[in-house]
């Protein structure tokens, strides 16, 4: 058998069991490093995009945005997921150049995409104008011309606006959904053009020369002839006529009840509804009745049968013994 293990020696390794317990707990943790905390918000923000959480995808762009204000993939990010969700002001707040950065050219295109989406073509066409003379490359050329076409189109420049919307739909994939929203702006800017050039307009223009309407001008007011008055005497005597008088309605015999002719019965009683205390009947009944009594000061009449009378009334009632 083994030699039994002396109590000494149990109760110092329970001790530092405990203490080496004691000292794990006390220890603090270590915060995570910048670039942890970084991966960490990348992989979310990568789960909330995918998911389609993009207010909080836009929260955890903050977040990163604290920890590094100045990373541009983080940047990017936010403003796309702006535009996404129509925060047009916000987006363009992140776009307005800087003095101190030459990245505003960057993000020139997504300023004058939150202009025109605020409807503040001219600037947009503007900021548009300075990107297609810097130069962009070929995918980002194909937004700029969309983009384009559209501002052509708000500012009725509806020729341009077509041969634009023609050269995109050239290049563009059939069956998709860009050839479709093409074909369907396309098919506006054209009708908007034909309304201008189907010569209407000018027909307008040409119905009245001008001569036509300088001698309307000068011309006397036209004198009413004696049917006109005829007419307008009559519509002022029919005018002042008195109203007809209106039709006594006819009188539906099956709600009459039985016993009553109609317009010989005479009406019922309009407070036949109310208690007989609140009816006016019976306050003139309890007036009436009142002036019938004895007034103050009135006298019995003399002779002493009628005082025999009562008191022998009263003494029927006794039991004599």
């Amino acid at each position: 058998m083994p030699p039994k293990s002396k109590p000494t020696d149990r109760a110092a390794a329970k001790h530092e069991s405990s203490q080496r317990k004691i000292r794990q707990k006390a220890a603090p943790k270590q915060p995570l490093s910048v670039a942890d905390r970084l991966k960490r918000l990348f992989t979310s923000l990568c789960a909330q995009i995918d998911g389609g959480h993009f207010a909080n995808a836009i929260k955890t762009c903050d977040k990163i945005l604290r920890l590094e204000p100045s990373d541009h993939d983080a940047l990017q990010t936010k403003l796309f997921l702006l535009l996404q969700t129509d925060q047009y002001a916000a987006a363009l707040a992140m776009t307005l150049p800087k003095e101190d950065t030459q990245d505003v050219h960057d993000r020139a295109f997504e300023h004058s995409y939150s202009l025109y989406r605020l409807h503040r073509e001219a600037e947009a066409t503007t900021v548009l104008q300075k990107v297609k003379e810097k130069g962009v490359d070929e995918g980002a050329d194909r937004g700029v011309l969309h983009l384009e076409a559209q501002l052509a189109y708000r500012q009725a420049k509806y020729d341009e606006a077509a041969e634009l919307y023609n050269q995109l739909l050239d290049t563009a994939e059939p069956n998709s959904e860009e050839h479709s929203d093409i074909l369907t702006n396309l098919e506006a800017a054209q009708k908007h053009l034909d309304f201008q050039t189907s010569g209407f307009l000018r027909a307008l223009d040409t119905a009245l020369p001008p001569t036509a309407a300088a001698a309307l001008q000068t011309a006397p007011p036209p004198q009413q002839t004696q049917q006109q008055l005829a007419s307008v005497s009559a519509l002022a005597d029919a005018s002042n006529a008195p109203a007809p008088k209106e039709k006594a309605k006819k009188v539906r015999m099956k709600r009459v009840p039985n016993g009553v002719v109609p317009g010989v019965t005479p009406p019922p009683d309009p407070e036949r509804w109310l208690k007989r205390s609140e009816r006016t009947s019976f306050a003139q009944g309890r007036r009436r009745r009142g002036g019938g009594g004895a007034t103050q000061g009135a006298m019995e009449p003399a002779g002493g049968n009628s005082g025999g009378k009562g008191s022998g009334g009263g003494g029927k009632g006794k039991r004599r013994k």
